[in-house]
């Protein structure tokens, strides 16, 4: 799994990131955005700071799942390899 680490500067919003260790792509759905994420895989929504109120992933063989929003660039979404979704701390320089 590879996601992009990025260092938040002064004023940035922060990005949205997104980490997905199933085996079957999902969709993330912000009320302004939508991100497809593949499967074993991630995604960063650059800038993009908290999201407006809930996310809703969505699986192609099963039911969404609705996250509490929001969602803030301290906080990642990660889909488990059990399906299950949570908030994860971002992950940040650990140097």
């Amino acid at each position: 799994m590879a996601l992009a680490a990025t260092l938040a500067t002064y004023g940035d919003p922060g990005d949205l990131a997104i980490s997905n260790e199933s085996s079957a792509e999902v969709t993330v759905l912000t009320d302004d955005d939508e991100a497809a994420v593949p499967a074993l895989g991630g995604s960063v929504v650059l800038d993009y700071g908290c999201t407006p109120g809930d996310v809703t992933v969505e699986f192609a063989s099963g039911p969404a799942v609705v996250v509490p929003g929001p969602v803030c660039p301290d906080e990642q979404i990660a889909v488990r390899r059990d399906g299950k979704v949570e908030l994860q701390p971002a992950s940040g320089d650990n140097t």
